[in-house]
């Protein structure tokens, strides 16, 4: 859960309440009414050697979409769906991917954790249509049901749903 209050929301502001009920009342959100009313969103930029041979397996095995690829020949390309959007761009020098979990690999760290709505749902799909999972689904102390895949450049994704929710 401490995950999810650090990137949800902005840590609050007290002010010198007396008592617990004043105190409820006296919080102030660091957050001002403008960015209280917008909404932000994250794309993160995987390096990738082939963004053909990417984007198709994202949308064939993941099943995400695209509706194009930028250059001539091809070297961009935003893959979306359910409102997450990565971006795969190709090198010029092959070989540069980094994946987290290769270069940090006693931590198993992401390159990306994907918020869901039916971790077990998902985690279905992805075995029928053969996805490489590197982690079945399970529920984490962190509050989340999640489980990992990873994808065809060795990028580790999360996809994690709110226990809570």
């Amino acid at each position: 859960m401490l995950g999810r209050i650090l990137l949800s929301r902005p840590p609050t502001i007290l002010s010198h309440a007396t008592d617990r009920a004043s105190a409820e009342e006296a919080v102030v959100s660091t957050e001002s009414p403008a960015a209280r009313q917008s909404q932000w969103s994250v794309a993160p930029y995987l390096l990738v050697d082939d963004v053909v041979a990417t984007s198709t397996y994202y949308r064939d095995s993941l099943g995400f979409g695209f509706e194009r690829l930028w250059g001539d020949p091809p070297v961009f390309c935003m893959v979306r769906r359910q409102g997450v959007t990565l971006m795969l761009a190709q090198a010029e020098t092959r070989g540069l991917m980094r994946p987290n979990h290769v270069a940090d690999p006693e931590r198993h760290a992401w390159d990306a954790y994907i918020w869901i709505d039916d971790a077990d749902g998902l985690y279905a799909e992805y075995r029928a249509r053969g996805v490489t999972i590197s982690r079945e689904v399970c529920d984490q102390p962190y509050g989340c049901r999640d489980f990992e895949v990873d994808d065809c450049n060795g990028y580790r994704l999360c996809f994690g749903q709110d226990m809570e929710s």
